[in-house]
């Protein structure tokens, strides 16, 4: 058994096998392993992955890694980048799909890991499967044990770690690096192998926030691809540290205070933590979110303008300040993202904060009116229950004087209030018409595909020239 890492108690729990059970686990997931409602909704995740990885093609941060992949990355092969439509190795492919896919800041979202999986997975499975001719089944067993993992090494890791780490980005290549593993049939000793390999280059830091810097695009592109390259090192042979998340000198010790090795393998198997994943409805920080749901409710009862509004509390959980509060005056649109007062400026102006919201904000008088009317304020009952439960409390003071507070308790996307098909397959191809797809016809094509991926006998192309 492992010494318990720093001065974290809870580690003196860690049995020293958590890793070599979630190596286990998603060696031998088989498809027929996997509860129906489970793929449907890992389909739906894929779905809406894709309309994200779709639209960001045409931005600046993803031109210029699809300018590096095509530098660096070999001129053909079996991988598609959805940002050229260009062929290449699953490596960049995998890179440069994955940075797309999470700029426009549509894709999915665990809660109780603070973890975007969808980024990360299918990125890694899309390029492997293709590069492989994987069947459609083996393309959703790998993805479902992609999030299986991921998401409770995101919960493993805690509140402490999200506070510096991006955990898509640390947890995300694990969960990347099991993905792809789960594709090359690694026996469990090599998957375990993969992890170690993986979890050592696990990276991702908040910092890019304060400069409006693209690393946040970053941390996708290398968690995707730096887990692929762990699991096609480890099928090569190439070995990897065996307990990288519960050892002495592992991922808990060097990155995390409060780690609970007991998330790590809680219910493996029966707890399908998919189904427990939920979409993004604004195109904004997940963080927003619950505050964005509780103003637009408030607005809407009470039939408020811009105008009518003196002041706005948003009541917050401690993650949300120490994410969204190093944005004070958002200068980019991406940065736009990660503020409070940008993205209830364009709920209160529009009743929506989406992605022409968005990008028109920089020159939007009416929603830059509200930058010094929002403030965020910690709530004890909001930070209890969170990263389980993501409460949206706000109060708004009229410019008569009157006091007028808003709630939810699920946002909408989480579980509890999800999206439909229906409402998934129309956000996805807003996402496909943003990103300049092509014709109606086209994206009726696209759509098509993407539904029927767990269908196909051998994955190829998505997207066509």
């Amino acid at each position: 058994m492992s010494a318990p890492p720093g001065n974290n108690p809870a580690m003196a729990h860690a049995t020293g096998s958590e890793s070599a059970a979630l190596a286990s686990f998603a060696s031998a997931l088989r498809y027929e392993d996997i509860p129906a409602p489970v793929v449907d909704r890992a389909i739906d995740f894929f779905v809406d992955w894709a309309g994200s990885a779709v639209s960001g093609s045409g931005q600046r941060a993803i031109t210029a890694l699809a300018d590096f992949a095509a530098t660096m990355g070999p001129a053909s092969g079996r991988s598609e980048v959805f940002a050229t439509r260009k062929m290449t190795s699953p490596l960049f492919a995998a890179l440069v799909n994955a940075a797309a896919s999470h700029v426009s800041e549509q894709d999915d979202v665990h809660n109780g890991s603070v973890f975007h999986p969808a980024a990360v997975v299918f990125p890694a499975a899309l390029a492997t499967a293709q590069h492989l001719g994987a069947s459609g089944r083996e393309f959703m067993a790998a993805s479902v044990a992609g999030y299986e993992v991921g998401i409770r090494i995101g919960e493993f890791l805690g509140r402490s770690h999200y506070r510096v780490f991006h955990t898509t980005g640390t947890a995300g290549t694990i969960a990347s690096a099991v993905t792809v593993g789960r594709l090359l049939g690694l026996a469990p000793d090599a998957m375990l192998h993969a992890i170690g390999s993986a979890g050592t280059q696990a990276a991702g830091l908040w910092e890019f926030l304060r400069d409006a810097a693209d690393s946040k695009q970053l941390h996708t592109a290398k968690a995707a691809a730096d887990g692929l390259t762990a699991a096609f090192l480890a099928h090569g042979g190439f070995t990897g540290a065996r307990q990288i998340l519960e050892g002495r000198q592992g991922m808990a010790a060097g990155m995390s205070s409060d780690a609970d090795p007991a998330k790590l393998t809680d219910r493996l198997g029966t707890r399908w933590a998919v189904l427990e994943t939920s979409f993004k409805f604004h195109a904004s920080c997940r963080h927003t979110h619950p505050a964005a749901d509780a103003l637009l409710q408030v607005l809407e009862a009470n039939r408020l303008a811009v105008k009518d509004i003196a002041h706005i509390v948003a009541h917050v959980h401690q993650g949300a300040i120490d994410v969204l509060g190093a944005v004070v005056r958002p200068v980019t649109v991406h940065q736009a993202k990660f503020s409070m007062p940008a993205t209830l400026g364009l709920i209160a102006a529009h009743r929506r904060a989406g992605m022409a919201e968005f990008d028109a904000y920089l020159d939007d008088p009416v929603a830059l009116s509200l930058l010094d009317r929002v403030q965020m304020r910690l709530d004890a009952e909001v930070d209890a229950a969170y990263p389980d439960r993501w409460i949206g409390k706000v109060s708004v003071t009229t410019t008569s004087g009157v006091t007028l507070d808003g709630r939810v308790d699920e946002p909408k996307g989480d579980p509890g209030n999800t999206l439909s098909r229906a409402e998934i397959d129309a956000k996805a191809r807003r996402l496909a018409a943003y990103g300049r797809y092509g014709s109606d016809a086209e994206i009726d094509g696209l759509m098509a595909r993407l539904w029927s991926i767990g269908d196909a006998n051998a994955i190829g192309r998505l997207l066509r020239d």
